[in-house]
């Protein structure tokens, strides 16, 4: 078992790869952030970059003027294209960023390699502050009730311990990638709308629209536990709305 970072070291020779066999959702993915999210945005964070490729496609549709990558991996910021704005640091230590963002993307399930509750509240509350009032945020994350992805019985039989047993914990499970004949495994955490829900509402964000996409296909679906959960989340502008 490795720590995140070192395994995205370890993955990032081959992360070209694992990106094309997820393309369908990726690509999805992409094209709902680009049909929501403000056009000419003067700014965008990108959390968990990995290579930036998809971050500057999302970026360069919607015109936007500045991109920053946030990517904590050597390796996989070598992969970013030359000249890109990169900072190199996890998302739990955007707690000393002073800096606003028109949107924020978080995207592929990075939140789940943020290792506990309360530090993926603090995450989504540093979101909350990097974001301009009226600003955007996209999440996508694993959902832990995906039956489609993980089949019925296991689903079911998770989603009988969290009623019965409820404990965050209850989410966390081993990620691992092979690449060229070496395992590469780390912590993760896959989510329940409840549990996404109850992160918003804390930062203080509103969310404007959740999309299901099948983790396989790409497809959208309408039923939650056919795919994986793509969250738009607002920050409203309270100025307005007082007017």
């Amino acid at each position: 078992m490795f720590d995140a970072v070192t395994a995205y070291n370890g993955i990032a020779s081959g992360f070209n790869r694992l990106s094309e066999a997820r393309h369908p959702y990726l690509e999805q993915v992409e094209n709902c952030i680009i049909r929501e999210a403000p056009k000419s945005a003067p700014s965008m964070l990108d959390v968990g970059s990995g290579d930036g490729r998809r971050a500057t496609r999302i970026a360069e549709a919607c015109g936007v003027q500045r991109l920053v990558l946030l990517e904590p991996s050597a390796a996989m910021r070598g992969l970013a294209a030359t000249g890109a704005e990169t900072w190199e640091m996890r998302a739990e230590e955007l707690g000393g960023v002073h800096d606003q963002f028109d949107v924020v993307t978080c995207l592929w399930n990075v939140l789940g390699h943020v290792d506990s509750g309360a530090r993926r509240a603090e995450v989504v509350g540093h979101f909350s502050r990097l974001l301009r009032p009226g600003g955007m945020l996209f999440m996508d994350v694993n959902h832990r009730y995906n039956a489609s992805e993980y089949g019925m019985p296991f689903t079911l039989l998770r989603l009988l311990k969290d009623t019965l047993q409820p404990d965050e914990r209850n989410g966390d499970v081993t990620a691992s990638w092979c690449i060229d004949g070496v395992t590469w495994a780390t912590n993760g955490h896959v989510f329940t709308d409840k549990e996404i829900r109850s992160l918003v509402q804390g930062a203080g964000l509103k969310i404007r629209q959740r999309f299901v996409i099948d983790y396989s296909t790409g497809l959208m679906r309408q039923r939650s536990y056919e795919g994986n959960l793509l969250y738009c989340v607002v920050k409203e502008d309270i100025t307005s709305l007082r007017l």
